[in-house]
């Protein structure tokens, strides 16, 4: 649907009038076939819908006899303003009562078919929305990952409130608007089939030359979502990184990229505008023109003597109405299509592929887990495109009681391993399992996730107190259970000076803590997790030399079975490990602490020549002696000192 509505548009048929875009998608959907993928976009749309037909009937039903209602109330009037100019008192009080009756019931069905429709398009919305984040979260890490926040925000909350506005009310409005159409020219035709013809015609005239504006609608709504997506991915880039752009000054060149696309807003809407200005003042001189040929032949009838006053008030009246209800009736058509192409970009999510889950397995596998566990990688393959291999033919083995460093260059692979080994991603060849101490093993899969504790690189609160955050991995913890965690991950000894202690509140990403107390909670909240795998992504690098040593020694001893893996540089923790690998050349191999420390050198010297390429002018200065307490880089030994 969406590569159709891209090409060129070539009207055809009795569409050559009226030049619409969107009855000719239908029209060439008809006929290629490709009919069959807008029919399923609105087969999916009704299986969230379908549980509300009896009262989606009831709705449809209200609406028809609110039409009838319409109808009789505008005749009523006519009848009524008859009677006062022909100066009949006898039945004046019955109308006027009865007139009132029927104003009365028809705002009741108004107010409660707005109710109803207001009360399912929100039920049927988060329906969809639930259903979304669960498929969202439940899809694999590579595919999910082409989609930007920003896009899957629009399409999240702007097609959902699309799909959600008209999966109820699209069918019951267009047999409402059919009827009420067929109604309103019935009537007129009894009374006068002249002005029926008028009414008749000037309808579709209206409509025909209003096509210019449903084509930049479509248009318009199509540059929206596209720019709204870029906007709002731009807008969570820039607040997610805002500690950031703040410290490096650059808050400007943001603010001008903001503007830039505030500009790119202006220029369009402006455009759009203008264009329905000029548009809308045609469309009035014509409407104003089909009213006044209504309004002469009125005023000739009535000067003859044909019809009362009553009569031509009802026959202007009904005209105009027959001209909206055919209006609304070819709207929904834009409505239909916009709900389908909405539709379209959401099953893209919902089509996702799934991760991969056996909970047979887990169950299994958490019945054995008293005797050990081994996490291990076997001729592993793996490459995020075709181009280069992060690994060809890799093995990596770690068992319960060890602690075991994974080094690299940055971008090297350490957090590839991670993901592999949590099943966030799957190799293209070869195997990761989790074997247990009783001979039992089982292929990774996401419900073998329980078994593991992951704390990432950078910050990872959430808003809310420090309690809720632990509480996020095990939510039948008790305040002892986190205040011992907390001890341990050695983060209690800040949050007891708090206020609140462990009911402090958080700002957005532990807004409030540096950098190394929130990488202690969340330390802190890995170790609640009371799993026997504990993966650690450079989660000590905001950490000085000695918290580093005596966290990870607490980590060692609070579970001394636990297999710890720990994604580092840092010498304190290298020497702690039992076991260093080393990430490189499309592989992972072990190596030796000698081996490691000549890395370490390595990188501080690859790292010392490119800020000297970047900075030539200060490193032409002589350097100063260290001041007392500063830090120097030991550059040949691979480690630092204070």
């Amino acid at each position: 649907m969406n590569e159709k509505k891209d090409k060129k548009i070539v009207y055809t048929g009795i569409n050559r009038l009226f030049r619409n875009d969107n009855v000719q998608i239908l029209r060439d959907s008809l006929r290629d076939g490709t009919i069959r993928e807008f029919l399923d976009d609105w087969k999916w749309i009704f299986s969230y819908s379908k549980k509300y037909r009896r009262i989606v009937v009831f709705y449809t039903l209200i609406g028809i006899f609110g039409s009838t209602m319409s109808i009789g109330t505008a005749y009523v009037s006519r009848i009524l303003i008859n009677i006062i100019v022909g100066q009949q008192q006898e039945k004046l009080w019955l109308l006027i009562s009865v007139l009132a009756g029927m104003l009365l019931l028809s705002l009741v069905l108004s107010s409660v078919n707005s109710y109803i429709n207001a009360r399912i398009s929100i039920y049927v919305n988060n329906d969809i929305q639930a259903g979304i984040f669960d498929r969202i979260m439940d899809a694999r890490w590579k595919e999910l990952s082409s989609y930007a926040s920003g896009d899957l925000l629009n399409r999240f909350n702007g097609d959902v409130g699309t799909i959600a506005a008209n999966a109820i009310n699209w069918i019951p409005n267009l047999i409402i608007n059919i009827y009420t159409f067929a109604a309103t020219f019935i009537v007129l035709w009894r009374m006068d089939y002249i002005m029926a013809l008028i009414a008749f015609i000037a309808a579709p005239v209206l409509l025909g030359c209003s096509r210019f504006i449903m084509r930049r609608m479509k248009e318009y709504r199509k540059r929206v979502l596209e720019l709204n997506s870029k906007m709002m991915s731009f807008e969570v880039e820039t607040f997610f990184n805002f500690d950031m752009i703040k410290s490096f000054g650059i808050f400007g060149y943001y603010s001008k990229k903001l503007r830039a696309w505030q500009q790119r807003f202006k220029e369009y809407s402006l455009d759009y505008n203008r264009f329905e200005i000029k548009s809308n003042i045609l469309l009035t001189l014509l409407s104003n023109a089909v009213s006044m040929s209504a309004f002469a032949y009125c005023l000739y009838r009535l000067w003859t003597g044909r019809i009362m006053y009553g009569d031509m008030t009802f026959f202007l009246q009904q005209r105009s109405a027959l001209s909206g209800r055919f209006n609304n009736l070819v709207g929904t058509i834009p409505g239909m299509l916009n709900s389908s192409v909405s539709a379209h970009r959401i099953r893209e999510l919902m089509d996702l592929p799934r991760e991969t889950h056996d909970m047979q397995n887990a169950g299994l596998l958490g019945q054995q887990i008293g005797s050990g566990i081994t996490v291990s990688m076997r001729g592993v393959t793996f490459g995020y495109d075709d181009r280069k291999k992060v690994y060809s033919r890799s093995d990596f083995r770690v068992s319960s009681g060890e602690i075991v460093a994974v080094m690299a260059e940055s971008g090297g692979g350490k957090t590839t391993l991670i993901r592999l080994l949590l099943g966030m991603l799957d190799p293209q060849e070869g195997s990761v399992t989790l074997k247990s101490g009783s001979g039992g093993e089982f292929p990774m899969n996401s419900d073998l996730r329980r078994f593991f504790a992951y704390v990432p690189q950078g910050n990872t609160l959430f808003s809310g107190t420090i309690a809720e955050n632990m509480r996020i991995v095990n939510e039948s913890a008790s305040d002892e259970a986190v205040i011992t965690a907390l001890k341990n991950a050695c983060a209690w000894e800040f949050v007891s000076q708090l206020p609140e202690g462990i009911n402090h509140v958080l700002g957005e990403r532990g807004r409030g803590l540096s950098e190394g107390q929130a990488q202690r909670i969340s330390i802190a909240r890995a170790l609640l997790r009371d799993a026997p795998v504990l993966l650690l992504d450079e989660a000590t690098s905001a950490l000085d030399c000695e918290t580093e040593e005596r966290v990870l020694h607490n980590i060692m001893e609070s579970s001394p079975d636990r297999l710890i893996i720990l994604s580092t540089h840092r010498p304190a923790a290298l020497k702690l490990c039992e076991r260093i690998y080393r990430i490189g050349d499309g592989g992972i191999r072990e190596i030796t602490p000698e081996e490691a420390q000549a890395v370490n050198a390595r990188v501080s010297e690859k790292t010392a020549e490119t800020t000297r390429d970047m900075c030539p002018a200060q490193f032409s200065m002589p350097m100063a002696p260290p001041e007392k307490g500063a830090i120097r880089n030991h550059a040949d030994e691979g480690w630092w000192e204070t």
